[in-house]
């Protein structure tokens, strides 16, 4: 058997910062190799109501290369030039350089690669009405490198064109520069960018131009899902829609408020039980001078009242900053292969401290922080260590903090605003016990070789835990690696008359007086894709769909617009997330 003893406390909860950490550090955009740009223009300037050729010419570290923008197979991401809106002009045409096909070592299949150097052309329009001075229009480069060995996370590279607009009776000049890099570019071969036409100065842009924004203004939200549903769940959701009826009304994932809250509550206290909690209660009672050393009970009493208040604030404290701060990207987040994996892993471990496989006490570490002169006791002393040992939490109890976390996250992201209680209560039933047993009223069942069959039987379960979120884990690489994305893409709207375009969508509905249904969705939200396998293809599903105009927006990244900017504007907080809208005055 291996033993691994501390000689001070291991931080149990600071490995559940460490899992998420290890998430931000996986998401696109955080590790690769550095790339760099040179936008440069045909001519040193251009006249209104004419066009200019741009070459935007890339370079990375030796050694690295991007793929296709057409790869070879549907596993692999493209690379993908996108342009920001500007007033007074518009892409024309996008125009990618040919590129190489190459093998590499981890790769059986030839992979289609531009190499270290490569440039893309950019034909740009100018409106009659343009401004005289040099605009500079936004773009990214949407990516992935990879070199011989590795692949880098998909990442975004931003960059900016200064396009001088000039009056019509002063000469442009060639750029040099320029023709270098127009000679790896097949202009002839470039593809149609897809917008509108240039718009004036100063013109604001209309909802036949394209702008789903000003669509949107003229709907009302009636009704919002988040996260999984069943076919009972989805037609209550409508049902609740047409009538005008919140969202699971008075309920947490459809139980009661007061039955979840108490179960939390109950359940810290009963961690007071666990085999990692109870034979510490004297040593801590000692510490803090509670007990016979307070002096009387009533000093006891706000001794032991000021430990549990620690742990009460701390855990409190801790669930908001994971909920809130997470609140916009915990639908990705938790949508990622490292998160289930890190939580599997951890738990894994803390299961197998349960058998003593890993030996874990951080009852040195309280003992050692403690001030064990001060005989009576002190208020603030004890709300320290109150705070300190719930950051310090035993291999029982980080399991439960963390979940019950993760739950809360889960519930907020759904609209359960009562849902940022729960760690707070867990702490609170957690801290019950304490007041009491700090004014000497002993109540807790002794230890003894009981907790031994106590002890192995909460490992169980933790594994069990462990081998849930690593089954997530497992599903979403599946998914993500071995399923052709293109293939599920396509199967998503093959059926039942869905639409893909929100701004057609909404123009349907506010001709034909329809309510709107639009399906937010992305290829990495594993219950996207059960939902729309199982629920959304349900006949009974399918019929009360009959009366509503569907759209299904693919949210791929929530990080990059046009995306992000539908992401604010709905209020997302994660996927799956549908919402209808009704047409005002329908």
């Amino acid at each position: 058997m291996f033993r691994f003893r501390t000689s001070t406390a291991l931080p149990i909860m600071m490995l559940f910062w460490l899992a998420l950490g290890a998430v931000a550090w996986s998401q696109p955009g955080m590790a690769g190799p550095k790339i760099e740009y040179k936008a440069v223009p045909e001519t040193d300037g251009v006249h209104p109501g004419q066009q200019l050729r741009v070459a935007v010419a890339f370079q990375l570290e030796p050694g690295w290369h991007v793929n296709s923008n057409k790869p070879l197979d549907a596993f692999t991401i493209p690379t993908e030039l996108k342009l920001d809106e500007a007033p007074g002009l518009a892409p024309a045409k996008t125009v990618y350089p040919k590129h190489t096909v190459l093998k590499l070592s981890f790769s059986p299949d030839p992979l289609a690669v531009y190499e270290q150097q490569f440039a893309v052309g950019l034909v740009i329009s100018v409106a009659e009405a343009a401004e005289l001075k040099t605009h500079v229009l936004k773009g990214r480069l949407h990516y992935q490198a990879c070199n011989d060995k590795q692949c880098a996370p998909p990442a975004d590279l931003a960059f900016e064109i200064a396009v001088p607009v000039v009056e019509a009776s002063r000469p442009v000049l060639a750029q040099e520069p320029f023709k270098a890099l127009a000679a790896q570019i097949p202009w002839e071969a470039g593809e149609e960018t897809p917008g509108k036409a240039p718009a004036k100065a100063g013109e604001a842009p209309t909802a036949a131009s394209g702008d789903w924004r000003q669509l949107a203004g003229g709907f009302a939200e009636k009704g919002r899902l988040s996260g999984y549903a069943n076919v009972k769940g989805f037609l209550a959701f409508l049902d609740q829609t047409e009538n005008g009826l919140p969202e699971h009304a008075n309920t947490l994932a459809g139980k009661s408020i007061w039955l979840v809250l108490g179960l939390v509550l109950g359940g810290g206290l009963l961690l007071n039980l666990t085999p990692c909690v109870l034979p510490l209660i004297p040593i801590t009672i000692a510490v803090i001078g509670a007990g016979a050393k307070a002096g009387s009970r009533a000093r006891g009493f706000a001794l032991g009242g000021a430990y549990g208040l620690g742990i009460s604030l701390v855990y409190g404290s801790l669930g908001l900053v994971v909920v809130l701060g997470l609140s916009q990207a915990f639908g990705a987040i938790n949508a990622t292969i490292w998160f289930n994996a890190g939580i599997a892993v951890l738990f894994f471990l803390l299961g197998l401290a349960m058998f003593e496989v890993i030996n874990i006490d951080f009852s040195r570490f309280q003992a050692k922080v403690g001030i064990r002169r001060n005989e009576q006791g002190r208020l603030a002393v004890a709300f320290v260590m109150g705070a300190i040992s719930a950051l310090l939490a035993g291999a029982c109890v980080a399991p439960v903090v963390i979940y019950t976390i993760l739950y809360a996250q889960d519930q907020f992201a759904k609209g359960q605003v009562l849902a940022l209680l729960l760690p707070f209560l867990l702490g609170v039933g957690m801290a019950i016990p304490w007041p009491f047993a700090g004014a000497g009223l002993s109540f807790l069942p002794k230890p003894g070789g009981w907790m031994v069959r106590l002890k192995q039987a909460f490992g169980l379960f933790i594994i069990v835990f462990a081998l849930y979120y690593g089954h997530l884990a497992y599903g979403l690489f599946s998914d993500r690696y071995l399923v052709d994305r293109k293939a599920v893409e396509a199967s998503a709207v093959e059926e039942g008359g869905w639409l893909t375009s929100l701004e057609e969508g909404l123009k349907q509905a506010q001709a034909e007086k329809k309510p709107i249904l639009i399906d937010f969705w992305a290829t990495w939200c594993k219950n996207c894709l059960v939902m729309n396998k199982s629920t959304l293809k349900d006949a009974a599903v399918q019929e009360r769909l009959q009366g509503y105009v569907k759209v299904k927006y693919q949210a791929e990244d929530p990080a990059t617009a046009p995306v992000k900017d539908v992401w604010t504007h709905f209020g997302l907080l994660g996927l799956p997330t549908y919402i209808v809208l009704s047409p005002s005055g329908a």
